[in-house]
């Protein structure tokens, strides 16, 4: 079902969108999210990205309720509603809208050319979202969420480390990335690892799909379990923590959360810097900037972190030049 939720003030919006707000007349956004409910796009849920995110614009000077208003959408996990959202929000006329990954973004430029986009991507010049990294061109801007497909490789060749015994590792993203160039990167890696790399792609990112696809994973027992970054499965990271605990799966996860949580391990930027980097876009932008004249943020620092407690119910024993090479260990 989908669920929104506007915070007070929402009748004061006009009709047509100023290229910036009037003197004493509140700014209003609009945050999309394909997965997270509304409830936990605030400072106070969300994660840690989205905490940052929202601190950030509090300390840039912005206060819901006084000089900004904020809409808030969620797909819940449904991909064939993104279309429709995006009509809807377009025809809203916030002044800006923040939202993310790929698909999702496709959706919104098919239905504007004129609101400012920020967003977090995977990979936009490889995926023709923009014209270039330092001069991203039209109506988008914001950041990416990784330094290139080569990464996907990396994680791969850790968990491999971390669990030597890996002979099977279970893919666990959505279609357009197994599908995709980071897919293919990964395929490429784990045969030269002599992994046999097993496709695990929910339908939809809802918590009745990513159960389903875990009791499949249970039959089909791979060794281990590689989580790409999309937000469908962000929004679930907890469950996906418990799952994997649950049928003894060691996990590579894309992000802090999902260690935090009880992952295994993560080889991942600093998604709360990201989302403090699309914050300052949004300020820029609201002052005034175009979205095209704006870089879209590449990170260029990468950090392991592992999860002891989660080795130790596991089982395993993780050896002593991984532990040597990790940024943090969570106990």
């Amino acid at each position: 079902m989908r669920r929104r939720d506007f915070t007070a003030g929402l009748l004061l919006a006009t009709a047509i969108r100023p290229a910036r707000a009037q003197r004493g007349t509140p700014q209003r956004i609009a945050i999309f999210h394909p997965a997270i409910p509304v409830g936990l796009l605030t400072e106070t849920g969300g994660g840690t990205a989205w905490r940052a995110f929202f601190g950030e614009l509090r300390r840039l000077g912005y206060v819901e309720g006084q000089n900004l208003i904020i809409e808030r959408y969620s797909a819940e996990g449904h991909h064939e509603r993104y279309a429709d959202f995006a009509r809807e929000i377009v025809a809203r006329n916030p002044d800006l809208i923040v939202t993310g990954t790929n698909p999702v973004v496709v959706a919104f430029k098919a239905t504007t050319s004129r609101i400012p986009l920020v967003a977090f991507m995977l990979d936009p010049l490889k995926a023709g979202l923009v014209a270039s990294l330092a001069r991203p061109g039209g109506n988008l801007t914001g950041i990416t969420l990784d330094a290139g497909i080569e990464i996907w490789g990396k994680r791969l060749a850790l968990l491999k480390e971390a669990v030597s015994q890996t002979a099977s590792v279970a893919f666990l993203g959505m279609r357009d990335g197994w599908e995709g160039s980071f897919g293919q990167a990964l395929r490429d890696v784990s045969s030269q690892l002599g992994i046999s790399l097993v496709s695990m792609v929910p339908n939809i990112g809802t918590t009745a799909e990513i159960e389903r696809v875990f009791t499949d994973m249970a039959e089909r027992r791979p060794d281990a379990v590689l989580i790409t970054g999309e937000g469908d499965l962000y929004a679930h990271r907890q469950l996906i923590a418990e799952l994997a605990l649950k049928h003894r799966l060691p996990t590579m996860c894309p992000y802090r959360d999902y260690v935090d949580a009880g992952g295994l391990m993560a080889y991942t930027v600093d998604l709360a810097e990201l989302l403090r980097r699309m914050a300052q876009d949004v300020h820029q932008i609201l002052k005034g900037a175009g979205p095209g004249d704006i870089p879209i943020y590449q990170p260029t620092k990468f950090e392991l972190l592992l999860n002891l407690k989660t080795a130790k119910a596991l089982g395993l024993v993780l050896p002593p030049a991984l532990l040597s090479n990790a940024d943090e260990m969570i106990d």
